[in-house]
């Protein structure tokens, strides 16, 4: 591990050196498509978790219970409480700031 400022240029320079003259193995290298299927996916799951969040306040700002919302996620109603509750304000009700 350098310990000074003139080990440390001198270990970015060897650093640098190596980057520019790798040359990669065509047989080395791996297609990354499934890891970009990982990370679409990934997004498809928050973009649909966000909108279920909206929805869901959406039902309370309606007036729904906790009850009927839970019948339509397929769990309880305490079960979607505790899970979006904190995020969902009541209908009529102010947060506290602080």
């Amino acid at each position: 591990m350098p310990r000074t400022a003139q080990e440390i240029v001198s270990q970015a320079d060897q650093l640098a050196k190596r980057f520019e003259e790798h040359e990669p193995v065509a047989a080395k290298i791996r297609d990354a498509a499934s890891l970009r299927n990982v990370r679409a996916a990934f997004q498809r799951r928050a973009d649909t978790e966000h909108d279920l969040a909206n929805a869901v306040s959406a039902a309370r700002n309606d007036g729904q219970s906790w009850a009927a919302i839970g019948a339509m996620l397929g769990t309880s109603g305490e079960a979607a409480r505790q899970r979006y509750g904190t995020s969902v304000p009541r209908r009529g009700s102010v947060r506290k700031a602080g």
